[in-house]
């Protein structure tokens, strides 16, 4: 499954420095069970908004990490808090539908 949302920079900061915050965290996520990678994109033409997508085994794994979220995680999503927003996009299964080339 993947979790999907959109970060929008504040004026005054950088996505820079929100993705070095953002890797990380992901760092220390990618250690639990049933994690499956993170990627984070910047907007073609707002380089201020961001996607992120979160792979994960299951919708239960990445429930089971969400609940007992690690102190370092926890510490750094607060730092970068007043920083950005967060829009949680949504919760999608693993694609039923794939053309590869």
């Amino acid at each position: 499954m993947h979790f999907i949302f959109e970060v929008r920079i504040k004026p005054g900061y950088t996505a820079e420095r929100y993705a070095a915050a953002w890797i990380r965290a992901s760092e220390i996520i990618q250690r639990a069970p049933g994690a499956q990678g993170t990627r984070l994109h910047r907007k073609i033409g707002d380089p201020d908004v961001l996607l992120a997508i979160a792979t994960w085994e299951s919708k239960a794994a990445r429930d089971a990490m969400e609940s007992d979220l690690p102190a370092a995680v926890r510490a750094i999503i607060e730092a970068e808090a007043a920083f950005v927003d967060v829009r949680l996009i949504g919760e999608f299964e693993a694609p039923e539908w794939t053309v590869l080339p």
